[in-house]
Formats: structure tokens, C-alpha cells, sequence
């Protein structure tokens, strides 16, 4: 993250960054990839080798077509499972044809061969695992986004692709994790390009129902975008600037809709702080890390740094450092005062 490193007023930072840290929870405080209330307790009990909690909390997803709750479980107790595989073992074991079983484990598959050299070849023995998870639960759209990844990792055609879409979108026209998944297939890291990335990921906020996450897409086109090394004011850029900074402003009216320190936008928020700073929105990225609070996510810091939660404090200190030098000197007055996301008091 080099566009940290900047000269910095001194005496400023030295009289600003104090009080710029009000409504920031303590370097301590911050955790990552916090458990709510209803993953936390299955992720104990699969820690003791119980499967229940986890049954009974996919189950409930599951009846009530709570299909975004649904895909975040999965993929977190997939996860999980890649170090602990007892409790879905037994599980498997006691209901082998388990629509909610089966759907870890076509998860736990295809991230289990995701990082193999032959990683192609290898995916294509998760096909049958993907199907039967589909077969036992016809509605629910995230196997389809499993096998929209699954897609991605076996080099499928875009007509292959565009199947597996249409499948997918008969389910849940608007479920976020298969939109993220077509959005990286379609990106220029993979099988499309920066253009395209951005063409699908406006149209597909555009259309988006108020609230839903799908409006963040523009923002996670920013961020590949910038993490190719593209620079959006070059004249001439694939994607200029006013784009990445109209899917920065897309995503902040998508972040003031939720309270703050709510955890489910807080991947959202944590994606949008580093592209406001790398467009140098040092204030606008300071308010958004206050809204995140102690909730700091693996994605995108750990796609920058082997340590995830550092580097998401390192911006969050630098954060501070940047507004504070902008901040004109004026003699304390004995409260310290709120900053606006422009930089100035309130």
C-alpha cells in the first residue's frame, strides 16, 4: 500500500490526530471476521465435533429463503472446515443426503482444491458434489454460486458460464454472492476485462433493489482495477477516474443506509475505505472506518498483506495521519469536536 507513505504536517498531525480518533474502537478492540450471534454458537459446537448448531442454523436459512444468510454460513463453516472436518463427517455419516450437509461439502470441495497446482483438472472431480447439493435443495440459489466458482476455477467458456447464470438468476434474481462470483469471472485477473468487469457491475447496480449489497459491485470493480495496477486519472485510462470515484460515491449511499457498526455491510465498508484512499479521500475513508468500528474482514486486506488485520489498521492509522495534516491549526478549546467527512468541524 505504498500511497500510505506521503509528507505530513507534523504539528498538525501532533494537534489533530488525537481527537480523529473519536469514535475509532482501540487497536485492541478491532477483531476479524467477527461470528454474529447465529454463526458463533455453531462454530463453537463444530469446534466440539456437535454438527447440530449447524443443521439447525443452514436448516433455518434454508425454510426461510434466506438466501444471503445462507451463502455467508456456508462459506464460513466450509472454511472452518478446511482444519476441522470431524463435525461434517459425522454429519455426512448420519444423513449422507442432507440438502445443507451437501452444500458444506460441495463448498468445503471446491476451496479445498481452489489453491492445487493442477487446480483445473482437479476442480472438475467437485462437479458431482455441486449437482447433488443443487439436486437436494432445487431452490436455493448458492449451490449455483458454488458452481459459478466452480466455473471460473475449470476455465468454463462464457456460454458455459452464461448457463450457470441463468440457472443461478431463476432462483434469486438478485443474490449478491452469485453476482460477486460472475463479477470476478468477468474481470480482467480472469476471463474478461476492467471494462467489462465495470459494465456488468453498474448495469447490475442499477437494478438492484434498495439496500442490497449488489450496489457495491462498482466499488469491487474499483478495487480490481486498482489493484492492477491501473492508474484511473492517466489520460486516455480503460476506466477513468470519475468511474471508480462514482462507484466510491455509489457505495458510501449504500453504507449510510445501515446502522453503524452493523457487521453485515462491514466487508462492503472494508473494501470501500481502500479505494477511497487510494483516490486520496482520506476524510470520506476516515468516517467509513468509523462506521465499520471493530469489524474488520479478511477480504480485501488479506488480498494486500499476510496480515490481514494489520494492514487494515495500518490504513486505519494513516487514515487519521492524512485528515490531521489537512486540518488547519487552530488552539484547542478543551472538547474535542467531530470532523465531517470533508475534513473540517462540525
Amino acid at each position: 500500500m505504498s500511497f500510505l507513505r506521503a509528507p505530513t504536517s507534523t504539528a498538525r498531525v501532533i494537534r489533530h490526530a488525537p481527537e480523529l480518533g473519536t469514535g475509532l474502537p482501540g487497536d485492541d478492540q478491532v477483531l476479524l471476521d467477527v461470528p454474529d450471534e447465529r454463526l458463533g454458537p455453531a462454530l463453537v459446537a463444530a469446534a466440539l465435533g456437535d454438527h447440530g448448531p449447524a443443521a439447525g442454523l443452514l436448516a433455518a436459512t434454508r425454510e426461510g429463503a434466506e438466501w444471503e444468510n445462507r451463502d455467508r454460513y456456508t462459506v464460513r463453516l466450509a472454511t472452518f472446515a478446511l482444519s476441522r472436518q470431524d463435525w461434517l463427517d459425522s454429519w455426512l455419516a448420519a444423513a449422507p443426503h442432507h440438502p445443507d450437509a451437501l452444500l458444506v461439502q460441495a463448498e468445503l470441495s471446491v476451496r479445498r482444491l481452489w489453491g492445487s497446482p493442477a487446480r483445473a483438472e482437479r476442480l472438475r472431480d467437485a462437479g458431482p458434489l455441486i449437482e447433488a447439493a443443487a439436486d437436494a435443495a432445487p431452490r436455493d440459489p448458492v449451490p449455483w454460486r458454488i458452481a459459478l466458482d466452480h466455473a471460473r476455477g475449470t476455465r468454463a467458456a462464457h456460454t458455459a458460464f452464461e448457463e450457470l447464470w441463468a440457472r443461478a438468476m431463476s432462483r434469486s434474481p438478485h443474490h449478491y454472492g452469485c453476482h460477486v462470483s460472475a463479477l470476478q469471472y468477468l474481470s480482467a485477473q480472469w476471463y474478461g476485462s476492467h471494462r467489462e468487469c465495470f459494465d456488468f457491475a453498474e448495469q447490475a447496480a442499477e437494478d438492484a433493489l434498495p439496500g442490497s449489497l449488489v450496489q457495491a459491485l462498482p466499488v469491487r470493480a474499483a478495487f480490481a482495477h486498482l489493484l492492477s495496477g491501473a492508474d484511473p486519472a492517466r489520460p486516455g485510462a480503460v476506466v477513468p477516474y470519475q468511474r471508480v470515484d462514482a462507484a466510491a460515491d455509489l457505495a458510501i449511499a449504500l453504507s449510510a443506509a445501515y446502522a453503524a457498526g452493523d457487521p453485515w455491510p462491514a466487508e462492503v465498508r472494508n473494501l470501500l475505505v481502500y479505494v477511497l484512499a487510494a483516490r486520496g479521500r482520506w476524510a470520506e475513508a476516515l468516517e467509513q472506518f468509523r462506521l465499520i468500528g471493530p469489524y474488520a474482514t479478511s477480504f480485501p486486506w488479506a488480498r494486500l498483506s499476510d496480515d490481514a488485520l494489520g494492514g487494515f489498521l495500518e490504513l486505519r492509522g494513516a487514515a487519521r495521519i492524512r485528515v490531521a495534516a489537512t486540518m488547519p491549526l487552530r488552539p484547542s478549546r478543551g472538547t474535542a469536536r467531530r470532523i465531517r467527512p470533508d475534513g473540517h468541524y462540525a
